[in-house]
């Protein structure tokens, strides 16, 4: 006779604890971090965020043995054949996922080290390793509740350190819109989720693409609902329109670094999570949420690149809101591939992924400039990087190179072969129309990349400015630099730029590792 533990031995495998130990090791962390800041004193309090960098850079290094993308856990062995349905898979995907999230987490922290002295440091740096432990989980979730927990476990921090300035009104502004907003879209989700396990009987996404092919007739209208509802909150995380709205404020009103981190690993977990559900677990009702991305995606890059062209120099923080409209266009191009996969299989996947890599690398670079200038002109407008080249040449050369790969322009290869990618996936599809709006807003983005590009070379406006930027050259015609960054800023930069310059002279290198093949 077989007892009850007989029966549970014979259905849950063991745990893969190196699978699982990336999100894992970031966990603890956390957990760590928020301890010992009740013991260190504020003299100390640096400390955590030095163990923030080495928890990251440990999570990374465990990723080098999962590069096979044979690893799973938590499955359960079904009664069909010993066919497995696994709750978390360390596959090529997740790894490739994981890297950019980890990495940008890490590229974040760099951003906020030495800037969290008027930020609760004990809990920044908590907050920032809990949102990534839940970032970092996404990817390798297989079944809803497990995507659902880790998508919220990325978001819940996330809302504390848009809000985190308490003394600042607009930041308690941008985290109410960003949590509302938020909420919103995962009580939509929770709903369609419920109607898909009602429907089907199960969470695991393998199973669900063999059962909704066989919905009982009662149960047809059920599932289709909960697969639209499903897809409506992941359009909210992922901040497409016309679920874009909070994007601007949020930005605006976030810490710098937070922001950062929102624009590339928010978007990370959003369009894996988008991934996941429609290429593994709705690939049934393709016939749906084909189209219906399809034109989600060209609303997306169209109100997101018009936004932008009607940012003005003059007005505070016109800067960080012209990234956070551009980063809606990006939101944009990055479900072009997906829409298209409906079509003609996950192999177009790929090109969100290398779009995604090197969307995240250039756009982190740009933020880090951002965080740069603000230390001397705290509106960060767009005027305030008139002349940059004249008192921080190396400053505004990386981010010109960051702008020309936003745009996709020479020498900014990286960015252009993503583009490329993605065009071809719209072609490949049969979406020819998409192809040409994706054309369209190619090209009205080149205009304020270009003119942004642009001001940072160009001279003082007026004799009082001028005058200022002669008082910061030193003798012999060197300049001597207004602040000194910190070093951790610097490097950030650094980093950002030697990457996108690697990638963009061998950019097979982020489309082999994203599984794409132009030609």
């Amino acid at each position: 006779m077989t007892t009850a533990a007989d029966s549970t031995t014979s259905l849950v495998q063991s745990v893969d604890w190196l699978a699982i130990a990336p999100p894992v090791v970031v966990a603890t962390v956390a957990l760590a971090i928020l301890v010992a800041d009740l013991f260190l004193p504020e003299e100390r309090k640096p400390l955590l965020g030095w163990a923030t960098i080495a928890g990251l850079v440990a999570s990374l290094a465990l990723l080098v043995p999962l590069r096979d993308g044979n690893h799973a856990t938590f499955c359960l062995t079904t009664a069909t054949g010993g066919n497995q349905a696994c709750s978390y898979t360390a596959d090529h995907f997740a790894l490739i996922i994981q890297v950019l999230v980890l990495g940008g987490a890490l590229l974040t922290a760099l951003l906020s080290f030495g800037g969290t002295r008027r930020l609760p440091a004990g809990e920044f740096w908590f907050l920032l390793l809990s949102s990534a432990a839940g970032a970092a989980l996404l990817p390798a979730a297989r079944d809803l509740a497990t995507l659902v927990v880790a998508l919220e476990v990325a978001s819940l921090p996330a809302f504390a350190l848009v809000g985190i300035k308490r003394d600042d009104r607009r930041s308690s502004e941008a985290a109410l819109k960003f949590f509302l907003s938020s909420v919103v879209a995962t009580a939509v989700m929770l709903l369609g989720v419920s109607f898909v396990y009602a429907a089907t009987g199960t969470l695991h996404l393998t199973e669900l693409a063999t059962r909704l092919d066989d919905v009982p007739g009662p149960l047809a209208t059920l599932a289709m609902t909960g697969v639209a509802l499903t897809l409506v909150g992941f359009a909210f995380k992922t901040a497409a329109a016309p679920f874009h709205f909070w994007v601007p404020d949020t930005y605006v009103g976030a810490p710098l670094p937070v922001a950062a981190y929102l624009s590339v690993v928010g978007k990370a977990v959003g369009f894996s999570g988008l991934i996941l559900v429609t290429v593994i677990g709705f690939p049934s009702y393709a016939d749906v949420w084909g189209p219906a991305l399809a034109v989600v995606a060209a609303l997306t890059m169209t109100i997101g690149n018009v936004a932008a062209l009607r940012q003005t120099a003059t007005r505070a923080r016109s800067a960080v809101r012209l990234l956070a409209w551009s980063s809606v266009a990006q939101a944009g191009y990055l479900l072009v591939p997906i829409a298209s996969a409906a079509y003609t299989g996950d192999e177009q996947i790929g090109s969100t992924v290398a779009y995604a890599l090197m969307y995240g690398v250039v756009n982190l670079g740009a933020f880090a400039v951002a965080a740069l200038v603000a230390r001397t002109k705290p509106d960060n407008r767009l005027s305030d990087y008139r002349g940059l080249y004249a008192t921080r040449p190396l400053a505004a050369l990386a981010m010109g190179f960051f702008l020309l790969c936003l745009a996709g322009l020479p020498p900014g290869i990286v960015g252009l072969f993503a583009k490329v990618t993605v065009f071809s996936s719209a072609v490949d599809a049969g979406l020819g129309w998409l192809a040409v709006v994706m054309a369209v807003n190619v090209v009205i983005a080149l205009y304020y990349y270009l003119q942004w590009t642009a001001t940072l070379f160009r001279g003082p406006e007026g004799p009082e400015e001028a005058s200022a930027l002669a008082g910061a050259a030193g003798t012999a015609g060197t300049l001597r630099v207004p602040m000194a960054a910190p070093v951790s800023l610097t490097a950030a930069i650094a980093l950002t730029a030697a990457v996108g310059i690697v990638l963009s002279g061998a950019p097979q290198l982020v489309l082999r590792f994203a599984g794409v093949t132009l030609f």
